[in-house]
């Protein structure tokens, strides 16, 4: 079982006003600024950091700077060829693909992934 994301109410306020603290530098330095974030297929699977990337995304944006998030998705492009009986080619680490997996893989970034995220933000 997975813990849940702390939320601003689980947080004594004294650690609150050290971590504000902390940040405001970073806040102020990057206010304004696009900020790109890799948002990788192995965090897409797991509930709690979801949870905890979508908060993150939007903290930035309600602090003045303008995300964007570039995904992986290699976990669902994965799932998605299993089911059609493929399986991923990849040379030394880096996916190889046919026309055949290109669609796949399109479908499941473009689709099923760049969805979920945008449901979650």
């Amino acid at each position: 079982m997975t813990k849940a994301v702390p939320t601003l109410a689980d947080i004594p306020p004294l650690l609150k006003a050290e971590i504000l603290a902390e940040a405001l530098p970073y806040i102020r330095q990057y206010h304004g600024k696009t900020i790109v974030i890799k948002y990788g297929g192995n965090a897409m699977v797991e509930e709690r950091l979801k949870e905890s990337f979508a908060r993150d995304v939007i903290l930035l944006k309600l602090v003045g700077m303008n995300p964007v998030v570039v995904h992986g998705g290699g976990p669902q492009i994965d799932e998605a060829l299993k089911k059609i009986g493929k399986t991923g080619t990849f040379i030394q680490g880096m996916r190889v693909t046919d026309e055949e997996t290109m669609e796949v893989v399109e479908w499941v970034l473009g689709g099923e992934v760049q969805q979920d995220i945008v449901m979650l933000i």
